[in-house]
């Protein structure tokens, strides 16, 4: 029988997103990381990704076979969280016995609403992994730091646990937990399969208006690289893994460490092709060329706007010259850019989103990535937007990043979705980039990857 079952809820894309057509499923590594500490810890645990099995709500009961499990675990993004309150509704029916607790983002900056539920016993805020251990080991929730819980009809928030400094000391998520035959990336963010994503760090040196920023701590923490060689290993041995994506925000925002990675991959003479995130005032041509020899086929920086007012908006801290520099480096040692923008920021206008479509046109990356630009609870973006009475719904399931939910006084909400319908046709359908996409082609296999990039990025929902 298993102490714990941890849950990753389906996303449920809406109409007009366009994501639901290029988009990933790669593995939850939150839940996966505190599967493989509280196992470390004796704990039997068994892990549901609810998005990968494409499970629906009801057919929990059947997945769960029979399992009674003491310990409910549901991650939430705010996108997610109406499932995972669902998922919650059927699981406290089902098990009335298991004490069912809710984490990640959404949980951390909105705990209230979550335990305005009957059906949610805790939340954990922060980081997972030790919280999770005290509650499991019975310690008095009182004095636990990072839980929040009901006592005598009062919602009680206990102080913040300090972040994980050393993330050496936790153990490589628990990969043999999750379905790794169901996981793929996205549409043109790949260059073999099978590919699956790993983290190398905690946190991010940026502090943008549009992001959670300081929820994992202001410092950012890494893995040591020899560590992730071994993971990597691992994942190779075990798993057949060709290509690894790096979902950290900012991938390369320790350079050294980027640099000793890459040095660690060529000295073992890992047959490795990788792809990760980067911020364009975190790379130098010393550092890309190593990264393109040691296999980096591909960066994505979020590059948001075009304009330099927007950008200052935005808290972005970077400007259009170092993604200039930043996009012309990474051509230039043959790594392939993925830039991402949004369109929607606060101060838009008619003339900045074209502003940022021509900008977008004249770095001319590989791919292009345009999302309207959602104010997630707990942002300062959110807080502003509520604040001015900008925040036009608090519907959690149209923050997906392609419904507009700003009512912004310089420019009408339509206007923005019609631009983020129109854009991937004029970026993608370009003569110019057509035909170096065909040039490139070398395989049958890559121009059937070329071809799904290209239709994927056209579909409208």
């Amino acid at each position: 029988m298993i102490d714990l079952l941890l849950i990753n809820p389906s996303w449920g894309y809406k109409k007009g997103n366009i994501w639901k057509k290029v988009s990933s499923c790669m593995p939850p590594l939150g839940l996966a990381s505190i599967g493989a500490y509280l196992e470390e810890k004796g704990f039997k645990v068994k892990i549901i990704d609810m998005q990968a099995e494409r499970l629906l709500p009801e057919e929990l009961p059947l997945a769960i076979n029979g399992e009674t499990p003491s310990f409910i675990g549901i991650t939430a993004t705010t996108i997610t969280i109406d499932n995972a309150y669902t998922i919650a509704k059927i699981l406290k029916g089902l098990l009335p016995d298991s004490k069912i607790i809710l984490g990640g983002v959404h949980p951390t900056v909105l705990p209230d609403e979550a335990l305005d539920s009957p059906n949610i016993d805790y939340c954990i805020r922060g980081e997972g992994e030790e919280t999770l251990l005290d509650l499991m080991e019975g310690k008095d929730p009182k004095n636990i730091p990072g839980l929040s819980y009901r006592s005598d009809g009062r919602i009680i928030h206990n102080p913040f646990r300090p972040p994980i400094l050393d993330l050496d000391t936790l153990p490589s998520p628990a990969y043999h937990l999750l379905p790794m035959n169901r996981y793929y990336p996205a549409l043109g963010s790949y260059k073999k399969l099978p590919t699956i994503s790993i983290m190398a760090t905690r946190g991010c040196p940026g502090r943008c208006t549009f992001c959670y920023g300081d929820m994992l701590g202001k410092r950012i923490r890494y893995r040591s690289p020899s560590k992730l060689i071994k993971e990597i290993k691992y994942l190779m041995e075990t798993h057949g893994i060709k290509e690894i994506q790096f979902y950290d925000d900012t991938f390369t925002a320790i350079q050294k460490n980027v640099r000793e990675f890459s040095s660690l991959i060529l000295k073992e003479k890992i047959n490795l092709s990788w792809s990760c995130f980067a911020r364009v005032d975190t790379v130098d041509l010393e550092t890309l060329r190593l990264m393109k020899e040691a296999g980096c086929h591909q960066i994505m920086y979020g590059v948001e706007s075009g304009d330099e007012e927007i950008l200052k908006n935005i808290n972005k801290g970077t400007t259009l010259d170092q993604a200039r520099e930043a996009v012309k480096l990474t051509k230039e040692v043959g790594i392939d850019v993925r830039a991402a923008f949004m369109l929607g920021n606060p101060g838009e206008t008619e003339e900045s989103i074209q502003r940022t479509i021509q900008f977008a046109l004249d770095l001319d990356p590989e791919l292009c990535i345009f999302n309207i630009t959602t104010p997630y609870p707990g942002t300062e973006m959110f807080k502003w937007a509520k604040e001015n009475g900008y925040l036009s719904t608090e519907d959690w399931t149209k923050y997906d990043l392609s419904h507009m939910v700003m009512d912004l006084p310089t420019i009408a909400s339509t206007r923005i979705e019609e631009y983020y319908h129109r854009v991937y046709r004029l970026f993608y359908l370009r003569p110019s980039y057509i035909l170096r996409k065909i040039f490139k082609i070398s395989s049958l296999e890559g121009l059937q990857v070329n071809l799904r990039s290209l239709l994927g990025m056209l579909k409208k929902a």
